[in-house]
């Protein structure tokens, strides 16, 4: 998996980026101190901008959707957050994501699990599933190109999925580091294997704030149906060797491509690191 997805050069031209890349020169310079942004910056307090070599700063909101993993179907209800920045290769436009300032780059927010894990005997009250970032967020791939025109992966998250409940204990825990779950979001059309059909993600709507030095992406959906969940359930219970095949069966892991789906809704921002510093 690469952690830097190439960004089409021709997008540049864009009058866009091209507004948000004046915006960026016209503030170079940096301060002396770095201060924690405020108004309407506030929004990127965790950009890692201590990082010198830092071009921009990150700040995507998923406020609904659902995540899909085998036989279990989860609801976004609670907000989840991914938060940091990004430092672009001048020559080949590539851009390698660089992790949120306090380390928490993707906030663990606890899902219900409709139904629970109902089959499996003393599991009783309600379970949870938190998506939790399963490697370090320099593996997270961003292409701003892919996101804008509706084409290709937008944003690569190599994930676990944390499942919490007292009688699963605090270790259980589908994908892993050795084998993540990796998601492939694309803002267009995805091409999974059967039996999941083609679904279609958007852009949004596209405005600028902050002087015009904030990009916000509203209304933006991010989808992936084609990945595969390689492993089952590891560390659930007292006893993982009786627990774990368990486990497996009501939610229906190991999964195959074409079984498993991610739809993420929300509002992305995005911001010059050199104009967040000024302010």
């Amino acid at each position: 998996m690469t952690s830097k997805i190439a960004r089409r050069g021709g997008l540049r031209r864009g009058a866009l980026l091209a507004t948000m890349a004046l915006a960026g020169l016209a503030a170079m310079g940096g301060t002396s101190a770095l201060a924690t942004p405020s108004g309407e910056w506030a929004t990127f307090a965790q950009c890692p901008l201590s990082n010198a070599s830092l071009s921009g700063c990150i700040s995507a909101s998923t406020t609904s959707g659902e995540f899909t993993v085998g036989a279990k179907t989860v609801p976004i209800k609670h907000t989840i957050t991914l938060q940091g920045g990004f430092i672009e290769n001048e020559e080949t436009g590539a851009l390698a994501f660089v992790g949120a300032a306090n380390g928490e780059t993707l906030s663990k927010t606890a899902q219900t699990v409709p139904g629970g894990l109902l089959g499996i005997a003393g599991l009783g009250g309600e379970v949870t599933a938190t998506t939790e970032l399963a490697l370090p967020a320099s593996s997270i791939g961003l292409n701003e190109a892919n996101l804008l025109t509706e084409t290709g992966v937008a944003l690569e998250l190599p994930v676990r999925v944390k499942l919490g409940n007292p009688f699963l204990g605090g270790n259980c825990t589908v994908g892993s580091k050795s084998h993540p779950i990796v998601i492939k979001l694309t803002t267009g059309a995805t091409s999974p294997p059967k039996p999941n059909k083609s679904i279609k993600g958007a852009i949004g709507e596209i405005s600028l704030t902050g002087e015009s030095t904030i990009l916000n992406i509203s209304k933006n959906s991010l989808v992936d149906n084609a990945f595969a969940v390689s492993t089952g359930a590891e560390g659930c219970g007292l006893i993982p060797f009786l627990t774990d095949p368990l486990v497996n069966l009501v939610m229906g892991v190991p999964s195959a491509a074409g079984h498993n789906t991610a739809i993420l809704n929300g509002t992305l921002r995005q911001a010059g690191a050199s104009i967040v510093r000024e302010h």
